[in-house]
């Protein structure tokens, strides 16, 4: 039995919430490895919808979920989720639900300083969610970061709360803001602790554990390639990497372990806040895939930019997080167009390219070259089989996998978890 690595290959918003529950369904174990609670998950079980920004998906069925080490806890979000779960009759206790011990936590500075930033930046803001992540992963990577582990020494913080506050306090000073009030910052700690230490623990010997005994381990990357701060379209970015090689470092585990990589692709494309987009339509066309596939940010409620298929993002994702097969979303927002287009290159000072560069000038001014294809009058909504769909449709799917030069392993058609065409089952892989 192989482990899977689930990742976005696009902006995020591709529909990841649907298939990792569908796969979580058959895990053992569910591992989130980056990000933090700006990342939103929808899950539609039976009549029940749950709305997850932090816990991995796999909790709603009670299999084991893991936030690991990479990700950047916010643990009053962390709390208000559990107590929202618990309230649509999830089960959520020290069996089914751990928290790296060297997990960094978001603090309430965190928020704040990444609030006065953005109103600071003026043209330049890059449409953060004011959640603190980046603020948060700058300070575990300057080392002045305080863990979950911090959280059982919370009498002996000083040194770290002096090298955490220099830092911050005379970033407050430029935004004319007061000092961290630190009273009331170890006041607040000391008053969460006791919730979030009981699911503490080195995680990674657990899923060594795990992993020694054979089982499924299923790891849940959020947001997704595009906006990787590698690879993404910087500076219009998260603050992790969201590429496939972070499930290793992200949860304590070898690379050996992340097994087949599922990369999570919209049959279209879809974008939230600021950035290069180069297929998005500002038309009539734009505005009716957003109205079919009511694109509105889980987390934010922000409304998404919309745009035709671009195969050469995608394939530039599946190649740099060694996606092994796909997983295409939302297929029945297409239905009834007369028409659909497919990006295949990008026009850039008179030259063709089969790439997104990387400097943000250039690819802002790249145009899309349109490979266009006939639509399909039926619906491919509610399809579980390749017999199902329209034969248009199976086209459209198969010039994707050839363009992005990687095979469909799965085919979402509805948010409903049985509403999937299986062809390659990665856990089989």
């Amino acid at each position: 039995m192989a482990n899977v690595t689930v990742i976005g290959a696009q902006w995020g918003d591709e529909g990841k919430g649907k298939i990792v529950d569908w796969l979580a369904s058959r895990a053992d174990a569910v591992v989130r490895f980056q990000g933090g609670h700006n990342a939103g998950h929808t899950l539609v079980v039976g009549e029940q919808v749950y709305k997850l920004s932090l816990l991995p998906s796999g909790i709603v069925t009670g299999t084991l979920s893991i936030i690991g080490n990479g990700v950047v806890l916010d643990p009053w979000a962390l709390k208000a989720e559990i107590e929202k779960l618990e309230g649509q009759g999830v089960v959520i206790n020290t069996e089914n639900f751990a928290i790296a011990d060297n997990c960094p936590l978001i603090l309430p500075i965190h928020g704040e300083l990444d609030m006065m930033r953005e109103a600071a930046a003026g043209a330049g803001k890059i449409g953060t969610t004011g959640r603190g992540i980046g603020p948060a992963y700058e300070d575990k990577v300057g080392r002045r970061a305080i863990r979950v582990c911090d959280l059982a020494h919370l009498d002996h913080l000083e040194p770290q709360l002096d090298r955490l506050c220099a830092h911050h306090d005379a970033l407050r000073a430029g935004f004319g803001e007061p000092m961290v009030d630190r009273a009331k910052l170890i006041a607040a700690l000391k008053e969460i602790a006791p919730f979030v230490l009981q699911y503490a623990q080195p995680v990674w010997k657990r899923l060594k554990k795990v992993r020694k005994a054979g089982a499924r381990i299923l790891f849940e990357g959020a947001q997704g390639v595009l906006l990787d701060v590698d690879h993404g379209t910087y500076p219009f970015v998260t603050s992790s990497n969201t590429v496939s090689g972070t499930a290793a470092s992200g949860s304590g585990l070898g690379p050996s372990a992340t097994g087949f990589v599922l990369g999570i692709v919209k049959a279209y494309t879809t974008r939230v806040g600021s950035g290069p987009f180069p297929t998005e339509l500002e038309d009539a066309t734009g505005q009716r895939l957003g109205e079919r596939g009511h694109e509105f940010g889980t987390v934010t409620g922000r409304k998404r930019r919309c745009g035709w298929f671009d195969a050469v993002l995608v394939r530039q994702s599946c190649a740099i997080s060694g996606v092994t097969g796909i997983a295409l979303t939302k297929v029945d927002v297409l239905d009834g167009f007369d028409t659909v287009k497919i990006c295949t290159g990008y026009r850039l000072n008179g030259k063709v390219l089969d790439y997104f560069p990387s400097h943000a000038a250039d690819q802002a001014n790249v145009e899309p070259i349109y490979e266009e294809m006939d639509g399909w009058p039926g619906t491919t909504a509610g399809a579980r089989s390749w017999a199902d769909l329209p034969a248009q449709a199976i086209k459209y799917i198969q010039r994707v996998q050839e363009l992005i030069e990687t095979p469909v392993a799965l085919v979402s058609t509805s948010p409903e978890r049985e509403d999937t065409i299986l062809v390659r089952d990665p856990f089989q892989d």
